[in-house]
């Protein structure tokens, strides 16, 4: 059974996926920078892919391109001259992040016949979108939830640093509880804000939610969007299938 790695190498933390020749993940890995190198080897040499994709936001990943070409018969490093099956209408590629038009590309296979938005809460959100005739337009970015609080603590001299989990409530009472609802229910709002101005503007739309702060915002959005953390993976393994077809 043909079998495909998919890594995607983030600010934060770097993930890894298995999936099989029918598309479905066989196994989901998280890595630190510490341990990538070790995990991704004892990763490859239990499943033996003969196919690898590697997405990533930082010059650090090259480190492990060595590995990966030793031991996969194909490997597809992600940029912006990635062959993709999706037209690409960005004014300015070579600051894309590749991690976005992934996500653009799942959305679209995933629903064909709508406009697709991709919200993805990661340490930025990034809106991105993508039209029904297979083209990716752009969107926007924000500051994530982290992002926000640490920059209330970073740029004042007396506002504490806050952690997005504790106490939420839409009246604060004190300086934590007020500057927690302002980064995580001004965010929510946010979202809800740009995705209904989407909708408005475009028909047969559709909407989805992603990345690491995914789960924590599910119940905190008015708004009909459905959550896939797994959206990203499924776009680098589209990605992947469609740079090299034939290798098995």
């Amino acid at each position: 059974m043909s079998l495909n790695l998919c890594i995607d190498w983030g600010n934060s933390r770097i993930k890894s996926a298995i999936f099989d020749a029918n598309n479905q993940i066989l196994e989901l890995r998280v890595f630190s920078e510490d341990n990538v190198s070790e995990g991704l080897l004892a990763m490859v040499n239990e499943f033996k892919p003969g196919k690898g994709i590697l997405c990533s936001v930082t010059d650090k990943s090259a480190a492990i391109e060595p590995m990966l070409r030793e031991n996969l018969r194909a490997l597809v490093i992600m940029n912006n001259n990635t062959p993709l099956p999706i037209m690409n209408a960005y004014t300015s590629p070579g600051s894309l992040g590749a991690d976005r038009i992934a996500l653009a590309v799942a959305a679209h296979m995933e629903n064909p016949s709508k406009n697709n938005l991709v919200v993805c809460l990661g340490s930025c959100i990034t809106y991105n979108f993508i039209q029904k005739t297979k083209t990716f337009r752009g969107g926007a970015i924000s500051p994530g939830l982290r992002m926000r609080l640490m920059a209330m603590h970073h740029f004042t001299d007396k506002l504490p640093d806050v952690k997005p989990d504790g106490e939420l409530l839409l009246l604060g009472y004190d300086t934590e509880t007020c500057m927690r609802s302002g980064a995580v229910l001004g965010m929510a709002a946010e979202i809800d804000g740009i995705v209904a101005e989407y909708a408005s503007q475009y028909p047969d739309f559709n909407a989805v939610l992603t990345g690491g702060d995914a789960s924590f915002f599910e119940g905190k959005l008015k708004s009909k969007i459905f959550a896939d953390p797994n959206l990203l993976m499924k776009g680098l393994n589209i990605i992947l299938k469609h740079n090299a077809p034939h290798i098995r």
